[in-house]
């Protein structure tokens, strides 16, 4: 098997770029492997895609060198070529898909990637993009579109860019218009606190916003929340981070729940959705659950 890595020299708080290379000159000389570099927004699917054009009888697995978009880049590369496998080295600022299998330092060890297991896992089709891990708007939407914003300053970028985001959008971004149908019947339409379409659990680089997601059921987790007031919402945040929704009863009567396979989503204008963590704006979406749609390598047990 190829293995390429593509990394994204922008991803976190600086390039890791060097990093990545000295770990591969380590490792056996059986691993067939070599890198590449992204050189703008998109260049990663670009590059993906004409690789699995040109080699169509090579197994390949891809090594997303970054975060959560690099990843995103990826899997819109690989889509519709199931020779090709995804697997990540988390070098971004949240890193949310992998918590899914396991904990960062476990992705860092390219001997347990490299020997990883394979796990065929869902993506969502959203209009003509992709998402694997979490598609999220209202409140999360002014949160990640501030995140991007700032994730490379220091103190309040990298791991705390997200709570830098809630700080802003807790004045600009509690209430939010949207009529959402679930597999063709109604779900909500009126005002909401945020949404989330969920494969994966985690969002924010802390934030448990899916903890009954399996991510190859073919199910979106759906989990909208209805505006509240600030003092709530404040007392809210800390479990919503645990994943503690559906237990505690803070929650009770905010929280809408179901599970689809197709979402659309609609407004009456342009607003914004988050997939992946990158902004994508439109008046109206569908998004599709892509059932086992792609192979994520996990690593080796130790």
């Amino acid at each position: 098997m190829k293995h390429i890595f593509v990394i994204n020299p922008h991803a976190g708080k600086e390039d890791s770029t060097a990093e990545i290379e000295e770990k591969l000159n380590a490792l056996p000389a059986d691993v067939d492997h070599e890198t590449y570099i992204t050189q703008y927004q998109g260049d990663g699917t670009r590059f993906v895609k004409q690789y699995c054009t040109d080699h169509p009888d090579t197994p390949v697995r891809f090594y997303a060198c970054g975060g959560d978009g690099t990843i995103n880049e990826v899997v819109s590369g690989i889509i519709g070529f199931p020779f090709a496998q995804l697997a990540c080295y988390p070098c971004g600022s949240g890193n949310d898909y992998i918590k899914y299998y396991g904990v960062r330092e476990d992705y860092l060890d390219l001997i347990r990637l490299v020997e990883g297991t394979p796990n065929k896992v869902d993506v969502m089709k959203v209009n003509d993009r992709y998402s694997i891990n979490v598609t999220n708007f209202g409140f999360d939407a002014a949160v990640c579109r501030t995140m991007n914003q700032v994730r490379r300053f220091p103190i309040i970028g990298g791991s705390h860019a997200y709570t830098t985001g809630i700080v802003k959008s807790i004045f600009t971004g509690r209430r939010n218009y949207c009529r959402i149908k679930v597999d063709g019947q109604r779900f909500w339409d009126g005002k909401l606190l945020l949404c989330t379409l969920s494969n994966g659990k985690y969002v924010g680089g802390a934030y448990k916003c899916a903890p009954r997601s399996k991510n190859d059921d073919g199910l979106l987790e759906i989990c909208m929340f209805k505006p509240v007031l600030l003092s709530k919402f404040i007392r809210m945040v800390g479990a919503y981070s645990k994943g503690e929704q559906f237990d505690n009863p803070r929650f009770k009567g905010v929280m809408n729940y179901c599970q689809g396979r197709v979402v659309e989503l609609a407004a009456n204008g342009p607003f914004y959705i988050i997939i992946d963590g990158e902004e994508m704006c439109s008046s109206h979406y569908r998004v599709e659950n892509l059932q086992q749609a792609v192979t994520f390598v996990s690593p080796r047990a130790k």
